[in-house]
């Protein structure tokens, strides 16, 4: 019966994932259905971590009409711009630092048309910069303070009684997974200058498509930013800044709120609506425009297959609890790297880092794998890029008239993959190693 379930769960997820987009919630939704139909009890819904990412998506989305994504972007295009030789190494720094501040990858789009041109500019392939930049913008959502995975991984950590809080799962995730990002980027350059293939005017299909007159050469834009642009900038990062003020006050390290009046939780939502209020006021935005602002569209549509594909894995999971204690205690006591392994090739079926966490995390705890190695193996929760489907990936393809940034016909030969292995590694080993001293 339980490869029964399993095959149901695998079912679902392949077929939302031939769906696409908002479809993989859906498919996930429809397979909680058909486990219950075979008697499975649903599991519990991730209301906590859907609302985590719809308060902090409406903030986003709040900041982007009012102009402050323009103005990011703006920033990202003049420091690029005036450093194409490095592009390799800033494209991912920017995408990481805006997907750290704004606990979503999803910013990753804004900034793929400009990594693309001046990539085109200094005849560099884009799919160097455009396959680490993207891969940076999914590992940095364990690296994000508010992000729905890094807080349902510390509620999980502090609830669970391990004696690691939400400041030293970040002082492990940031330095971690920022240094695989630099470290990835040197490795791929290193490796692209050996074996000569830097150049864009050395690609094949690039070649072809100049001939065929298909690949455009796009002038500077120039972007005319609101006026309330910097200030909804401004005013977000206070809220970040607030949102890891209020959680190391009431860390139970730092214990100088010892009864809180709120949960973390609690206090990023409220804070997150507040900063969408604050900026809705202070910058003139009209309420109307955020509900069809890209970032609103995107992020929704992320909660949606966070919801159904994460409530398909707990369910599953719960229900089969004792039995994958059983079969995997041993095996993960032993060799606790294994755990990222099993995160990573979850992930890329579950379609999301929080619903990953949520799905998994709990029951390797459970089963005694210790809290440093967790901390340690969260980064994995990010090999988004191992099947070519995820959103950003699929973009970075579409962008890129190029031509080298391409999925190849056995699926699993495309850009991020090489890269994207590279970086969850050595994200890994950074944490097992800043765990040994800061857990």
């Amino acid at each position: 019966m339980m490869a029964l379930q399993f095959a149901v769960v695998l079912a679902a997820i392949f077929f939302g994932a031939r769906i696409g987009g908002i479809g993989i919630g859906f498919a996930g939704g429809l397979g909680v259905l058909v486990l219950a139909a075979l008697g499975v009890t649903p599991g519990a819904m991730p209301l906590d971590v859907i609302s985590i990412i719809m308060s902090v998506i409406v903030a986003i989305a709040a900041m982007q009409i009012a102009g402050g994504m323009d103005y990011l972007v703006d920033l990202a295009d003049r420091i690029l711009r005036k450093n194409p030789k490095h592009l390799t190494f800033l494209a991912p720094i920017i995408t990481f630092l805006m997907t750290m501040m704004a606990g979503t990858g999803h910013t990753a789009f804004s900034t793929m048309p400009v990594i693309t041109e001046v990539a085109k500019e200094n005849n560099i392939r884009p799919s160097r910069p455009l396959s680490i930049a993207v891969v940076a913008s999914q590992i940095a959502i364990t690296a994000s303070p508010i992000s729905a995975a890094v807080v349902f991984m510390a509620s999980l950590l502090e609830s669970e009684g391990t004696g690691v809080d939400y400041i030293q799962l970040l002082a492990v995730a940031i330095p971690s997974t920022f240094l695989a990002v630099m470290c990835t980027a040197a490795i791929m350059i290193a490796f692209d200058k050996i074996r000569g293939n830097s150049a864009l005017d050395t690609h094949p299909e690039y070649q072809r498509r100049m001939a065929a007159g298909t690949v455009t050469v796009a002038a500077k834009e120039q972007r005319v930013l609101k006026p309330g642009a910097k200030r909804s900038v401004l005013i977000f990062l206070i809220g970040l800044v607030a949102v890891m003020t209020y959680a190391t006050l009431i860390s139970d390290k730092v214990g100088l709120i010892a009864e809180p009046v709120m949960p973390r939780d609690a206090a990023i939502i409220s804070i997150m609506l507040s900063i969408a209020a604050i900026i809705v006021l202070v910058c003139k935005v009209p309420t109307a425009d955020i509900l069809g602002a890209s970032t609103f569209k995107s992020g929704m549509s992320a909660a949606i297959c966070v919801l159904g594909v994460a409530w398909l894995g707990t369910t599953f999971v719960h229900a089969h609890e004792e039995a994958i204690m059983a079969s995997a205690s041993d095996l993960l006591n032993g060799f606790p790297w294994m755990l990222a392994v099993v995160l990573a090739l979850a992930s890329a079926l579950l379609y999301s880092q929080a619903a990953t966490t949520k799905a998994l995390m709990p029951t390797a705890l459970l089963i005694g794998v210790g809290p440093a190695a967790a901390v340690a193996a969260f980064p994995a929760v990010s090999a988004l890029f191992i099947l070519p489907t995820y959103p950003t990936l699929l973009a970075a393809v579409e962008m890129d008239d190029t031509g080298t940034t391409q999925i190849g016909k056995y699926v699993f030969n495309h850009p991020f993959l090489v890269p994207g292995v590279i970086n969850i590694a050595l994200a890994v080993g950074f944490g097992f190693l800043f765990s040994s001293f800061l857990i």
